[in-house]
């Protein structure tokens, strides 16, 4: 942005808020898909483990071993869901302020909200950068999301349905 005509304080402005989340080390996970696969099993596994020591302390462990290896199994599920919705709702929010005619910002707190309309080449700038960068992204944690979430219902409905 033009900082002789833009009003919008450099770290709130769209492009910038893009950069910085493209360099967070958490939010650049999803930049392939390979990397954020790899991340989420890597959180899935661990968390499985702690799951199972915390349902080992059961006194039916012993009988009903498959039974709480499964249920460990599939409610470790939570933290890779929790980590997927949280870098979901982060790129999602600059996507939305990538590709709005409108920014909003703060000036000096909380109670001075302004907002600015970008100009038409700004506007077209932004929108190229948020469908060609940011769109992929939030389509790869859609599809993984889905994915976490078809497992997560499966061992809900396996649970639900059987007798072990």
């Amino acid at each position: 942005m033009n900082e002789s005509k833009c009003p919008v304080p450099k770290d709130q402005q769209p492009t910038n808020e893009f950069i910085e989340l493209s360099k967070s080390k958490i939010f650049s996970w999803p930049k392939t898909k390979k990397s954020l696969i790899l991340v989420l099993t890597k959180f899935w596994i661990g968390s499985f483990l702690i799951f199972v020591v915390i349902s080992s302390g059961s006194i039916y462990f012993k009988t009903f071993i498959l039974k709480y290896i499964l249920l460990s199994f599939f409610s470790s599920l939570s933290i890779p869901l929790l980590i997927s919705i949280r870098l979901y709702l982060g790129w999602n929010h600059v996507f939305k302020r990538l590709t709005s005619e409108r920014v909003e910002y703060e000036e000096s707190g909380w109670y001075d909200g302004q907002i600015w309309i970008k100009p038409l080449v700004l506007k077209e700038k932004e929108s190229l950068i948020a469908s060609i960068e940011v769109k992929p992204i939030l389509k790869n944690l859609i599809q993984i999301f889905s994915i976490i979430l078809i497992l997560a219902l499966s061992g809900i409905l396996l649970f639900q349905y059987s007798n072990f």
